[in-house]
């Protein structure tokens, strides 16, 4: 099994074909992804053809929902496009909406996420996230295909580079799913959406939480994971190095005082039994030393 995306997701690509758009439909099929088609105003009608398989442009995605049956979205749109065509999923009724897009105004994210929780059921990922893979089944995203393989483990990670150095740290071993959620001040799906859906996965036996500095994302999830969380949890915080008051890489990372650090950030996650690594090379050597004790 998988979480949120599986071998029969039906995935379009919102602005396949722009440069990125179209670069990582291909990365994606060649992972084996089910690519029904892209999205391109004014452009329906319309085909791509990727290494002899061509694709189907949509003038929209409610087209690509009755035509293809699409059921996954993944947004490569510019920034001052994306809320639109976020918006434009949620109302054709595409389940699980993954925006990679980076730079998008909070105030536009605020109002979309406003907007798909008023009027309907989607899921979004992200923004600014490099979207999720279900190894062997399906990738919706820019997460590289062959530094994993398929296995039991799950990964839910704010960061992108270290989604995917935790992957190779624990190939060997292989993934159910691994899920970037992104960095920015407002994100749709979270590490407790994540985590509560690893722990429905009958395939998942354990999971890895990457956080980083800023905000109380992971102070919520610690509480989470006392309260309902059963399987084994280790995690890695990003940020133990930065100085207190600067902003850091991803837009979420503000720390002010204690509140934000990465060692207050470590501190709740021991206190509710997560084991929390120095570094993704230490984190990844807890959960193998976690897994052979448990067996």
């Amino acid at each position: 099994m998988a979480i949120f995306l599986t071998d029969q997701s039906r995935v379009i690509v919102q602005g396949m074909t722009g440069s990125e758009g179209s670069k990582h439909t291909q990365r994606m099929l060649d992972s084996g992804t089910t690519i029904v088609g892209g999205v391109t105003p004014g452009k329906g009608g319309q085909s791509v053809d990727f290494d002899g398989e061509s694709v189907p442009v949509f003038g929209s995605v409610a087209e690509a929902v009755e035509t293809a049956g699409a059921d996954v979205s993944v947004v490569f749109v510019p920034p001052k496009f994306t809320k639109s065509a976020v918006i434009e999923s949620v109302d054709a009724g595409i389940p699980l909406i993954v925006v990679i897009t980076e730079g998008v105004p909070v105030k536009d994210t605020a109002e979309f996420f406003a907007y798909a929780k008023n009027i309907a059921t989607s899921r979004i990922v992200g923004p600014n996230c490099p979207g999720l893979i279900s190894p062997g089944k399906s990738n919706a995203g820019i997460i590289p295909a062959n530094i994993t393989e398929p296995g039991r483990l799950g990964l839910v990670s704010k960061s992108g580079t270290l989604t995917y150095q935790m992957m190779y740290e624990l190939r060997d071993l292989g993934f159910s799913s691994a899920i970037g959620i992104g960095g920015d001040p407002i994100i749709g799906t979270t590490h407790v959406d994540a985590l509560q859906a690893f722990e429905d996965d009958p395939d998942t036996d354990a999971v890895v939480m990457i956080g980083e500095i800023g905000g109380d994302a992971e102070e919520r999830a610690a509480a989470y994971i006392q309260e309902h969380i059963t399987k084994p949890v280790v995690a890695y915080v990003a940020g133990f190095t930065a100085p207190e008051g600067k902003t850091m890489g991803h837009a979420g990372a503000i720390v002010s005082g204690s509140a934000g650090t990465a060692q207050g950030k470590k501190e709740a996650l021991e206190a509710v039994g997560v084991k929390v690594g120095k570094t993704p090379s230490e984190t990844a050597h807890v959960l193998r030393d976690l897994l052979s004790s448990s067996r």
